[in-house]
């Protein structure tokens, strides 16, 4: 039996694992409908639009949780362009890099694959540094300010929601 705590807002570092994932999500839902069109084999156009359907669905319920969320003083602004768009999927790309490397590494038994794997660790967390400045430089990514960061959130999610690509 799981013991239930009812608290009226959500904690702040769930609000945060929530921000990631609507954030990862939206994007690359955003991505699949772009690609759809493109995708000729009818099979795989299904498997396109049942993924479509589970990530649309997957926002839906995520977005329910937004007003729950504490929320301190605002003190930013979000905007949301195609140069957003992209340089989130490309921060977003980085991070699951550096991920994915970092696992990588503990699986690696060979001293000159770990080195290089370490190298490619080094570059990937370079780069997702200069993209996260780049975002932050220009508002898309207001990371000290929640209530602009899941305000993104919501506006991003809604636009991959509704919008076909």
């Amino acid at each position: 039996m799981e013991n239930s705590i009812q608290e009226n807002h959500l904690a702040w570092h769930e609000t945060l694992e929530i921000h990631e994932l609507v954030a990862f999500q939206a994007v690359g839902l955003i991505r699949l409908k772009k690609a759809y069109s493109k995708v000729a084999d009818s099979e795989l156009q299904r498997l396109y639009q049942e993924v479509i359907e589970g990530i649309t669905n997957n926002l839906r319920e995520l977005l329910e949780y937004y007003p729950k969320a504490p929320v301190p003083e605002s003190v930013g602004t979000f905007r949301q362009d195609e140069t957003a768009f992209y340089a989130g999927d490309l921060l977003g790309l980085l991070k699951t890099s550096v991920r994915n490397y970092s696992i990588a590494i503990t699986e690696t038994a060979t001293s000159d694959l770990r080195e290089t794997l370490r190298n490619q660790l080094n570059n990937a967390i370079l780069a997702h540094g200069k993209v996260f400045a780049f975002m932050y430089a220009r508002s898309d990514y207001p990371s000290y300010d929640l209530e602009a960061l899941l305000e993104g959130d919501v506006e991003l999610a809604s636009q991959a929601i509704d919008k076909s690509y």
